[in-house]
């Protein structure tokens, strides 16, 4: 059995549901709030299906800070995952998310960078301005996996994250079987 920790980065827009999202997975799917406190870190252990094995989630939530502040680079020095959201009633958040991408890519030069794009607030149908095709594709070319979320129908909200966790795992596997054969 075997216990490891990642260094998750939650990023995105102001108001795209970062907070909800990392709350809600905290509690277990157990309430939404309508308004959120400055939250920037969330934990939670995530079993790996089919192991024994599991993945302490650290989520560090930007909670919309500026693209470029220098809070932001000391937040997000050194990440092992990333979950990228945007709010699918707002094109521009979508848009965005190849910035947030490129600066989280940038806090981890050189190695693989597991994620996953989350377009949340799918509740709001009648107000989507992002296609879901257009944003798997998107994904898809950028190495991402893809989910769509309601937050507040808490529609989902655990599957990014346990996603994530087993994108960790994975790589951790494949890390300790480079290194058995070198030895």
């Amino acid at each position: 059995m075997v216990k490891l920790a990642a260094k998750c980065i939650l990023a995105g827009d102001p108001a795209v549901g970062k907070t909800a999202l990392a709350q809600i997975f905290r509690s277990d799917g157990a309430h939404f709030q309508k308004s959120y406190t400055l939250t920037n870190l969330v934990v939670k252990t995530v079993p790996v299906p089919d192991t024994e094995d599991s993945v302490e989630l650290f989520i560090f939530d930007s909670a919309g800070k500026e693209l470029f502040s220098e809070m932001l680079d000391k937040l997000w020095e050194s990440p092992n995952v990333l979950c990228l959201v945007y709010d699918v009633t707002n094109e521009q958040s979508f848009n965005n998310c190849s910035k947030w991408l490129e600066k989280a890519r940038s806090q981890a030069p050189g190695i693989c960078l597991p994620g996953a794009l989350v377009g949340n607030k799918i509740d709001l149908a009648g107000r989507r301005a992002v296609d879901s095709a257009e944003a798997r594709a998107w994904a898809l070319g950028q190495g991402l996996e893809c989910f769509e979320t309601s937050m507040k129908e808490m529609e989902n909200s655990e599957a990014p994250f346990h996603c994530l966790a087993k994108q960790f795992h994975q790589l951790y596997r494949k890390t300790t079987e480079v290194f058995r054969a070198l030895a």
